[in-house]
């Protein structure tokens, strides 16, 4: 018997819950215990204890809305530095660290668990060694092992703490550094039945802007500089424009309708502007700054430029809203039970067809469908990636096998752009920012299609 979705749900953030808590816990007993031994004067130590406590509960307050929620600015504002992002920096650092620490000491708990149960089921010898010391005697006979010295307590608490000081130091990292470090991937695609006139041709796509104040307008707009001086050919948008609120949907809309290309812009729409309610909205204003949003319609690029034109010279360029699989029935909020239901109308099989999808799971459809090339975001890479540790670490595998990069099933290819933005936590770790370049190449007769070497 199968437990249903929402009992699975539920136990699985009642564990989230329970290990938040105990982070807090465990981190708010050693910051107390360090206290005690770098500040002797009790009067003091209380003080500072009480305007700490208030300092973490309106973070907390804040970080969890309990203080209000306002309209989300645009811009990098002086609570979103004081308030949020210290917030977002102690929530990720003590939760990771935590975590980091419990697998450091299982080794030695299992450990003095197995010696302690050894101790119970081998014997202990009723003689006495003739040769016994007078403590022996005195204590009488044992075979337990000697106590771990202070001194190797104190070595694997000061290592424990080391190690669950790592995350605390990524995250400033991730949130400094990496966070903004945008980088541009070229990808050469070479497809069978490309025309001659596309041959060379170039597509750049940008994703997961998620516009906030750790995704400012002034960072969009050098986003849209450095994509304008790539001159891609094409410029391709994948969805999740805004984060939670609805009104931030005009200030990305006039930083994107800078963006400059030869055979225009074209977008699709995310799951954001979907939860959002912003869908229909955020459309008219797009289609208003001359960008058309593709929802279940294609439009035709044609060798001399964007239009209707159909025929051999021509790229079939698709858009679909965000669909899923995983919303357990809600259809609003993009649950279908088919991806890419319908779209076999808007294939061209006399052209190449590239879908732009939010989310890559579309994919396994789309190369049943015959469709040359998907072009999705949403993961973005991982956004928090160990992956340099282990392959698979990472959270976004929980919802794809399409992490980022480049995929192939039989002739039809999928790339997975890492985004602009965040979402939850203004963090990044391995895997940075990205704009992608796509230089489609032609596939003679007999050659395989895929991935060129850079």
């Amino acid at each position: 018997m199968h437990a249903s979705p929402f009992l699975l749900r539920a136990a699985f953030l009642g564990v989230v819950f329970l290990l938040v808590v105990a982070s807090q816990v465990f981190w708010i007993q050693q910051v107390r215990k360090r206290a005690a031994s770098l500040i002797p004067n009790p009067v003091w130590r209380k003080g500072l204890g009480w305007t700490a406590l208030a300092g973490y509960l309106l973070l907390f307050a804040n970080g969890f809305g309990w203080l209000g929620r306002g309209v989300s600015p645009t811009h990098l504002t002086l609570k979103a530095v004081l308030l949020e992002a210290p917030f977002a920096w102690w929530f990720f650092g003590s939760t990771l660290g935590f975590v980091a620490v419990l697998l450091f000491l299982a080794p030695v708990r299992l450990f003095r668990l197995a010696a302690w149960a050894a101790r119970k089921l081998v014997p202990v010898s009723p003689t006495v060694p003739a040769r016994a010391s007078s403590s022996m005697l005195r204590d009488g006979p044992s075979n337990r092992p000697p106590l771990p010295s202070a001194t190797r307590r104190r070595f694997l608490e000061r290592t424990a703490m080391a190690v669950g000081a790592v995350p605390f130091a990524a995250g400033a990292y991730g949130m400094i550094f990496e966070r903004v470090d945008l980088e541009t991937t070229r990808q050469r695609i070479r497809l069978a039945r490309l025309p001659r006139a596309f041959d060379g041709f170039r597509i750049a796509q940008v994703s997961d802007l998620h516009i906030g104040p750790f995704m400012s307008e002034a960072e969009i707009r050098r986003v849209v500089g450095i994509t304008n001086q790539l001159k891609a050919d094409l410029i391709v948008l994948t969805g999740d424009y805004v984060t939670w609120d609805p009104s931030t949907q005009g200030a990305v809309v006039n930083v994107l309708a800078s963006l400059k290309a030869p055979r225009g812009i074209f977008g699709c729409l995310g799951n954001h502007e979907l939860w959002t309610k912003t869908q229909e909205s955020i459309t008219r204003l797009f289609a208003a700054a001359g960008i058309p949003i593709l929802r279940q319609e294609r439009v035709s690029i044609a060798a001399g430029g964007s239009g209707s034109l159909a025929g051999d010279e021509s790229l079939n360029l698709i858009g679909i809203d965000f669909q899923t699989h995983s919303a357990v029935g809600r259809r609003e909020r993009g649950f279908v039970r088919q991806y890419l239901a319908g779209i076999g109308r808007l294939l061209r099989p006399d052209s190449v067809n590239i879908l732009l999808s939010h989310n890559p799971n579309t994919f396994d459809r789309a190369a049943e469908l015959g469709i040359d090339l998907s072009v999705a975001g949403h993961t973005h890479g991982g956004q928090v990636s160990l992956e340099f540790v282990h392959p698979g670490i990472s959270p976004s595998r929980l919802i794809t096998p399409y992490l980022r990069g480049w995929f192939q099933k039989g002739d039809a290819q999928l790339y997975v752009n890492r985004g602009i933005g965040t979402i939850g936590v203004p963090i990044r770790i391995d895997a940075p920012p990205e704009i992608t370049v796509f230089e489609l190449v032609r596939a003679d007769y007999g050659q395989r299609v895929g991935p060129l070497p850079r």
